[in-house]
Formats: structure tokens, C-alpha cells, sequence
């Protein structure tokens, strides 16, 4: 399909036309008459000359003057080619996952093939990998604390990236303390950034908050306030005592201020069902961006106008004659 960016530049094309009927093209100059010429001349004992005698344009010039003008116009309005559309989609969603890497992480509870047992942390990441590979299209985020909180990657479609830094976490990388607050504080400050009204958080801890600086009820409220919903993991066995304690409360309370749902995972099955559930309440959604390519062909008359006026020019030089006088 073709359009024009300036149609309104046709409106130019009677302007030659227009020009020839201006007062200035329509002045002759008169000529002096002198009636007894032809004795004058002989006289004087000269011969008369044929005087100089402005040519005409030949139809075919006149043809090439208009037909150029008429691509002139057409350049300038600037045609372009509209391709077929392009429907694009991408996820409607931001995920962002908060780990906690405490030293409590540490603690092999978890359970794997053969009665293995591995750390919380390696269970995770393994958990946490097939989430990333599952959702493809969600733009995934990651916030790592413990007795800070820290912005490991902002949301990005990159999960390779993603995978990668989540691989490079450790156990105490992030203090050996834990701080749930901070965490939720960091995400809602990113999400305030992003542009999609899907937010949600999830966030895996095996302990309980020890000096947010801003309590994880508060920061509840406001990831609320923000549309952020947020699902809690606790991992590890609730019975804990002393700093290690799991805050199984909190953690529920945080979920339903903010729509989400509270899991807790005693083993790696319990885990990667907590996932299986988010998944199906939290599935994917998708945008569509659909634009049409555009193509300028304004070159295509500028082109034509050069090479017709200068196949002219050629022509024209091929049929002059150029008589020069001789005298003797």
C-alpha cells in the first residue's frame, strides 16, 4: 500500500501553470519599425542578415519539463511503501524473585534423588531454573538479601543472564542476617518503574526479618498499594528456634495484604508443587504490538527526473548544428 507523508505538496503542481499568466511573463518589448530599411542597407553597401532568433522548445522538451515537474512534487510529498503488518507479542507480566541468602541457607534438609540431601539454596536454584524456563515470555527480576538487600537484575527478557546470576549466588554473599522488609521495599521501587499492571513478587526465606528498616507488614501495605502481589515461600523445618526461627505468620499475613498466597516447603516436592501453584494461578499473559514496516520510495522520482533530464541534455546536443560564419 502507498501513502504520502505530505499529500498536501500536490496542490503545487498547477503552480507552473500559474506563473505563466504573472504580469512579468506577459511584457513584450517593442521592436523599432523602420520602413525604408531595406535602402538603408543598400547604401551602406552592405548585405542584410538574418537577425537572432530565439528557438522555441520542442514538444519533446516540453514534454520532459512537465513530466519533471511532476516527479519533482511527487518526491517531495514523499511516498512510502506500507508492508504487511507485523504482529509482535510480549509478556504483559514482571516477575521478580527475592532470595534470601542468609546463612541459614546453608542447612541441608532438602532431599533429591538416591536420599541425597543438598542446602536449601542449591534446592532452590534448581527450583527457580525451571521456573525461568517455563516463562519464557514473563520479564524476570532479581533481588538477593540477607541482612541487606541487594538488586541483582532489574526485569529483563535476557533469563539467560538471569540464570546465570542466580547460579552465582551464595550462602552469606548478603550478610548472614535476614531482611524481609528491605527486600519488598527494593522490589516495589522497581516495580514502580515498570510499565505493566501484572506485578507480582516472590520471595523464599528460611528465617525471619531482623531489622528491616522498614517492617515487612509496612512494606506489605505499600507493595499493595502498588498492585504488587506477593507469594511467600518459607523453606525449612517451622520448629527452628532463636534467630533462625521461621516466621510462618509474617509470612502469610504479607501474602494476604497483598493477594497472594503463602507456601511452605519441607522438602524439594513441597517446593517445586509451591511453583506448579503459582504458575497455574499466575499464567501467562501476553501483549500484542502490531506496526506495518515503512519504506521511503521518494528516491525512485528523484532518480528517474536525473537520468530522464540528462538522457535530454544528450539529445539535445546530438541535434544542434552550430553554424559559424566565415568570412573571406
Amino acid at each position: 500500500m502507498l501513502e504520502f507523508v505530505f499529500p498536501w505538496l500536490f496542490l503545487l503542481l498547477p503552480l507552473p501553470l500559474l506563473l505563466r499568466f504573472l504580469p512579468e511573463y506577459l511584457q513584450q518589448n517593442q521592436m523599432v519599425k523602420v520602413p525604408f530599411f531595406n535602402k538603408l542597407i543598400e547604401i551602406s553597401g552592405d548585405k542584410a542578415k538574418l537577425g537572432a532568433k530565439t528557438q522555441q522548445p520542442s514538444r519533446l522538451q516540453k514534454s520532459v519539463l512537465i513530466i519533471s515537474w511532476l516527479l519533482f512534487v511527487l518526491a517531495a510529498a514523499k511516498p512510502q511503501w506500507l508492508q504487511d503488518p507485523i504482529v509482535q507479542t510480549k509478556s504483559a507480566r514482571d516477575l521478580m524473585v527475592a532470595v534470601d541468602a542468609s546463612g541459614s541457607m546453608a542447612t541441608t534438609d532438602f532431599k533429591v534423588a538416591s536420599d541425597n540431601t543438598v542446602d536449601r539454596l542449591t534446592m532452590v536454584k534448581s527450583v527457580l531454573k525451571s521456573l525461568a524456563m517455563e516463562r519464557k515470555n514473563d520479564r524476570l527480576g532479581l533481588i538477593v538479601f540477607g541482612s541487606a538487600a541487594y538488586l541483582q537484575m532489574p526485569f529483563s527478557e535476557d533469563h539467560a543472564t538471569w540464570l546465570t546470576l542466580l547460579n552465582e549466588t551464595e550462602i552469606a554473599m548478603a550478610g548472614q542476617s535476614t531482611v524481609i522488609g528491605d527486600a519488598i521495599g527494593i522490589a516495589i521501587k522497581h516495580f514502580e518503574e515498570s510499565e505493566t499492571k501484572n506485578r507480582v513478587l516472590i520471595l523464599l526465606t528460611d528465617g525471619n526479618d531482623a531489622g528491616s528498616k522498614v517492617p515487612p507488614i509496612d512494606a506489605a501495605k505499600i507493595a499493595a498499594s502498588y498492585g504488587v502481589k506477593i507469594y511467600t515461600i518459607a523453606l525449612g523445618d517451622p520448629a527452628t528456634i532463636g534467630e533462625r526461627k521461621l516466621d510462618s505468620k509474617t509470612l502469610k499475613r504479607i501474602a494476604e495484604l497483598t493477594g497472594g498466597n503463602f507456601y511452605h516447603a519441607m522438602d524439594t516436592s513441597q517446593l517445586s508443587q509451591a511453583y506448579l501453584n503459582i504458575a497455574q494461578l499466575e499464567p501467562q499473559t501476553y501483549d500484542s504490538i502490531s506496526f506495518r514496516p515503512k519504506q521511503s520510495m521518494h528516491h525512485i522520482p528523484l532518480i528517474t527526473l536525473v537520468i530522464m533530464n540528462l538522457c535530454m541534455v544528450v539529445y539535445i546536443r546530438s541535434r544542434i548544428k552550430v553554424k559559424v560564419p566565415y568570412d573571406q
